[in-house]
């Protein structure tokens, strides 16, 4: 990690501590071990604090422009990791596929990329979308016990029962975690979008 990312991780740490603090004082623990928990993955995470905020503000921003122009003529997830975009869920038709992809790249004009998983075809039922929240939980707690990659490096996004996977890894740690994913029960599919460290 370099000095300036260090720097970063030092000061937003220190402001959790700070939050946690007064949180203590008002009687708020269940936030304060969210705020620590948060503090830490900051600290872990291979992006800069600065990247990790331009990914929020990206992903709020694309939901909301998206949801503004086709509300329910889609289902949408919208996924930023170190200004790589994964756009995925469902369209009613091809020219609303590649209009939410518009509007997307209109929020975000300097993306290193974006991926378009989109599908055409109906919203899908509360049963998948449920079932989708589930596989991504399941992959994720198998994730933590593996040695061979941290589990806070690879986001796990599950649409349909396919499995994407982000972050900045290295090849192996890549291999493994997709190895962990597609021997998941209930995944029928992974998709690697990692930027590779080597």
């Amino acid at each position: 990690m370099s000095d300036r990312a260090v720097g970063w991780a030092t000061r937003l740490a220190a402001m959790a501590a700070l939050a946690a603090a007064s949180m203590l004082l008002s009687g708020c623990a269940a936030l304060v071990v969210g705020g620590a928990v948060t503090a830490v993955a900051v600290v872990e995470d291979r992006r800069t604090p600065g990247t990790i905020l331009d990914d929020q503000t990206i992903e709020t921003r694309a939901v909301l422009r998206v949801k503004n122009r086709y509300a329910d003529q889609v289902h949408v997830n919208i996924t930023s990791f170190n200004k790589h975009i994964l756009i995925s869920g469902e369209a009613a038709t091809e020219a609303i596929r590649s209009g939410v992809e518009s509007e997307v790249r209109a929020v975000a004009p300097n993306a290193a990329r974006v991926y378009n998983e989109m599908v055409v075809g109906p919203r899908p039922t509360l049963m998948s979308i449920t079932n989708d929240t589930r596989l991504t939980a399941l992959v994720k707690s198998r994730f933590v016990p593996d040695r061979r990659f941290q589990a806070n490096h690879v986001k796990v996004v599950t649409e349909s029962g396919t499995v994407y996977l982000m972050g900045l890894v290295t090849r192996a740690e890549g291999d493994a975690a997709a190895e962990v994913a597609a021997s998941t029960a209930g995944v029928r599919r992974v998709v690697k979008l990692f930027e590779f460290l080597d």
